[in-house]
């Protein structure tokens, strides 16, 4: 009897974390991405292990599911830094991160097809029988996997937000992205922003480091940080309110610009009109790298989440499991590659027709994707967003104790609930 095939389909973080977890346990793995790089907004965004995420970083990596985030830890710019609301958090450099990514899936024997759009799917009632390529390429398998992400198109940029702004995400180029789930015939939660629309902006924008002062750039490559006080005419006191990243809900992103070296200069801030930031002491002949438009919006996210359980196999489709924000509204790389690594475990689990794997809430790992998937399905939750890093679901980590930067700890208690190495481990 052959070995199982998974197919995959979304290459940002948690495809990519999917495609790690069924390949160690011994799939077939086939991951299709629309446009040509791999990675999708890890590609600007660089923050790992600031508050909570350390703890949930710690735990994937006792449970087995390390390898994406120790090649972050090995591209870090920056470890330890602080800035208002976080700390210890490292910086990726989001420039040399792809590739790398995309030799260790290469080496771990994952296929990766680029330019590979996928449109449609077939399927025999409930069950998926392949998925189809705007090109015509049918892919077929046993389990397949939507880590498409909810951002976009361009169509829902243009409505819920300030127009397309030819982000990282590149609709117009790639054409826009299709929900595995929702062709499959699965109806979807759309999340809402606080003020009840549908979708919410993306959090950050970056900036090219050369146009900013010297002053600015040496404090970033020096700390990793900059906090740049706004002029007091300038302030947009409103503004972290419609951010996907709550977390950032802060007064000092309202009174400051905070930046980030990642590479470029990360801004914490959705958007800010250009002819203002260039007002900015220091920021006299600043430019947006990512998106083109970040004077004006940003991308819009959170449209299309999978109804789903524990599991992460959705509801509906007998051999469909998602991951990353298809699995709810989750903010973030470590959200994502926690979320991919179980999702991509337990296809292989369901292929081999093996009982499916639940993380224990004993964990943050597992507290976190069971609390989510309850206040989603209440629909309570749909407009928050959940990030181990703040807000909501920091809070609750806090309260529950979960939050701990003791790495012997971590340990013990993955070793308590059974989980030690469960997804380093080949399942047939």
């Amino acid at each position: 009897m052959r070995g199982a095939r998974v197919i995959i389909a979304g290459g940002g973080w948690s495809g990519c974390a999917a495609a790690c977890s069924a390949r160690k346990a011994g799939a077939s793995v086939v991951l299709l991405e629309r446009t040509d790089q791999l990675l999708g907004t890890g590609l600007v965004g660089g923050i790992m292990r600031n508050n909570g995420r350390f703890t949930a970083t710690e735990e994937a990596r006792a449970m087995g599911a390390g390898d994406l985030f120790e090649l972050c830890d090995r591209l870090s710019r920056h470890r330890g830094v602080e800035f208002p609301g976080h700390k210890h958090a490292w910086l990726y450099d989001v420039a040399k991160v792809e590739p790398a990514v995309r030799a260790l899936l290469g080496g771990m024997g994952v296929e990766v097809r680029l330019e590979c759009r996928v449109t449609d799917v077939r399927a025999d009632g409930t069950t998926m029988r392949a998925l189809v390529c705007e090109s015509g390429e049918r892919f077929e398998g046993d389990v397949f996997l939507d880590t498409t992400g909810t951002a976009g198109p361009q169509g829902n940029c243009t409505r819920y937000g300030n127009g397309c702004a030819m982000c990282i995400l590149r609709c117009p180029s790639f054409g826009p992205r299709v929900s595995v789930a929702a062709a499959a015939g699965v109806e979807e939660f759309a999340g809402r922003s606080p003020a009840g629309s549908l979708g919410s902006m993306s959090g950050s924008c970056k900036l090219l480091k050369g146009s900013l002062s010297p002053e600015i750039v040496e404090r970033l490559d020096m700390t990793g940080v900059a906090v740049v006080p706004v002029p007091e005419d300038l302030r947009k006191g409103d503004a972290p309110a419609f951010k996907s990243c709550q977390q950032y809900a802060l007064p000092e992103f309202a009174d400051n610009l905070v930046l980030l070296d990642t590479g470029h200069a990360k801004l914490m801030a959705p958007y800010f009109p250009l002819g203002l930031l260039r007002r900015v002491p220091g920021m006299e002949h600043s430019r947006f790298e990512d998106p083109y438009a970040g004077g004006k919006g940003n991308s819009m996210r959170f449209f299309s989440m999978s109804p789903r359980d524990d599991f992460l196999k959705v509801q509906g489709i007998a051999n469909l499991f998602c991951a990353g924000e298809k699995a709810g509204p989750f903010v973030g790389h470590t959200e994502a590659i926690v979320t991919g690594s179980l999702a991509g475990h337990n296809a292989v689990r369901l292929a081999l027709g093996l009982p499916l794997l639940r993380i224990p809430e004993s964990l943050a790992a597992g507290d976190a994707i069971a609390f989510v998937g309850r206040m989603m399905s209440s629909g309570e939750g749909l407009a928050m967003r959940f990030t181990f890093s703040g807000s909501v679901y920091f809070d609750r980590m806090v309260g529950l104790g979960l939050y701990t930067t003791d790495r012997r700890e971590i340990v013990r208690r993955v070793r308590e609930a059974g989980m030690e190495g469960v997804f380093a481990h080949r399942l047939a």
